[in-house]
């Protein structure tokens, strides 16, 4: 297939690949590209390269985009912490929905570690791109947020740094490497030697979209999305707030001793756990408080209407591959009271017998415990990973407020002491049982959950903004930029 100089023409390209089973490519064209792997000029890839190169005119490393990894570096597991004055140490996990997300699980690491590193642990700062370069996470995308003034980062992911970008908008890039067009080029460029993984150069050949009026747009678009999701952090802070005071609780007046004086009855004999850890003061000192509650205090055990462990998935499939299929949810979609995916991982839901209901908690029972969600309508019918933990109170325990309780300072570090295990911490319904649950008061658990949704509601439309700015590009490309623009416009005025 030689190059043409005529505008490119999606209907007579679709139509004349339509049945096409094979690709014929000029010698001269494979020379260009140094690609000998078919899958590089299957159909739908020739499709995606002739679509942007009808709307892409230069390759990204001509508007100044320089490139930046983490090389090979000796194990840092050992300087893992949870302190935030350090610096946050980004793994693919971080990133969901094109943005970095700092959460309970994000580890941070000191500053001399980094500096003892420095040829070796690379930083990212906020307005650089993060893309993960291998494995099944492949292209996933990141836009590296304020939050921090700096950033290091793992050798799972590749730093785009955009400080010295020149008539290259940075949100305009990200948001192109987020649509379905990066996506696509992406994973195109991979290297398919062994697993899949992307190289620098391939990236800093990637042809941008000559899309000018759009770029502003879509910068003033992620602004809104980011500061709604500020607004969404406050109001989840402020409803923990209540929780706590409505609790008597105050974090600052827990014990930070860690010796304590046991009988053998009163440890092995009762619990069964030898562990020093698990009899620190300040456990004690949180469950009298509980149990001091004006309300009524109990063991999960005996107030849970039903718990159970989900069920491990051998294959996923997309939504709408094939009919009849069921989300599956996995412990890396939970996240502060909420299940958001970041995909649309699906299974047949043959072979399976459990099945999440509206208003259940689910939270991951194995490596990183503490993190718990409530399932949504959306959700409904839907499968839980074998990672995970599911379980459903009775109607006077609201879902959203007792996902808000397991997600607080209070119930996290008795989650955190009931799992198991010396090399990966993991939580079984036995022990989830013994977390002491007290029966919020009414009128209080209604003002606290009037505020928990009104910042999911808040939280929504910051990913929705997010939405309308990736399918604005992908709109100028297929179309123009006007119709891009007169359909942000409505998107905008409907939301």
């Amino acid at each position: 297939m030689s190059p043409s100089t005529e505008p490119f023409d999606e209907v007579k390209y679709k139509a004349l690949m339509d049945g096409l089973e094979c690709s014929e490519i000029m010698l001269s064209e494979q020379a260009i590209s140094s690609r000998l792997d078919a899958e590089y000029y299957s159909k739908r890839n020739l499709f995606l390269q002739a679509k942007l190169e009808a709307v892409g005119k230069k390759p990204m490393k001509e508007y100044g985009a320089v490139l930046d990894c983490s090389a090979f570096y000796p194990s840092i597991t050992g300087y893992y912490s949870h302190d935030r004055s350090l610096v946050p140490f980004l793994r693919v996990n971080e990133i969901h929905n094109g943005l970095i997300y700092i959460t309970d699980d994000t580890v941070f690491l000191p500053q001399n570690i980094l500096e003892e590193n420095s040829k070796t642990i690379a930083l990212a700062y906020p307005g650089d791109i993060i893309i993960a370069k291998g494995g099944n996470t492949l292209a996933k995308v990141g836009l590296v947020t304020d939050e921090f003034p700096c950033y290091s980062t793992c050798r799972d992911v590749i730093t785009l740094r955009t400080n010295e970008l020149k008539d290259l908008n940075k949100y305009f890039l990200w948001a192109f490497l987020h649509s379905s067009y990066g996506q696509g080029i992406l994973w195109r460029s991979a290297s398919q030697t062994g697993q899949p993984h992307l190289t620098l150069p391939s990236i800093l050949e990637i042809k941008i979209p000559d899309i000018k009026e759009l770029q502003n747009t879509i910068e003033e678009i992620y602004k809104s999305s980011v500061d709604k999701k500020h607004q969404s952090e406050k109001l989840y802070a402020s409803a923990q707030k209540m929780m706590l005071d409505e609790l008597c609780f105050d974090p600052s007046t827990v014990p930070s001793g860690c010796r304590a004086e046991k009988k053998l009855s009163e440890t092995f004999g009762a619990t069964g756990r030898l562990d020093a850890e698990y009899y620190q003061p300040k456990f004690d000192f949180i469950e009298k408080k509980l149990y001091e509650y004006d309300g009524d205090t109990k063991p999960l055990s005996e107030i849970v209407t039903y718990l159970f462990t989900g069920q491990y998935a051998d294959e996923y499939l997309t939504e709408g591959e094939e009919p009849g299929l069921k989300n599956y949810i996995r412990g890396t979609d939970i996240s502060e009271g909420r299940i958001e995916r970041d995909d649309t991982h699906c299974v047949n839901p043959d072979g399976f017998n459990k099945f999440v209901t509206k208003g259940d908690i689910a939270t991951g029972r194995v490596g990183t415990i503490g993190n718990f969600g409530v399932v949504k309508e959306d959700l409904e019918g839907a499968i839980c990973s074998d990672n995970i933990l599911c379980f459903h109170l009775p109607p006077e325990y609201l879902p959203d407020v007792y996902a808000l309780y397991f997600n607080s300072d209070l119930a996290r570090e008795l989650t955190i002491r009931m799992a198991r295990g010396s090399v990966q911490q993991r939580l079984n319904q036995e022990t989830l049982k013994e977390i002491p649950i007290p029966l919020i008061r009414k009128e209080v658990q209604q003002k606290i959950e009037a505020i928990v949704q009104e910042s999911f509601s808040m939280h929504d439309k910051a990913n929705k903004l997010i939405k309308i700015a990736v399918q604005a590009v992908e709109i100028a490309i297929e179309e123009n930029e006007k119709k891009a623009i007169a359909w942000i416009e409505k998107q905008l005025k409907d939301l």
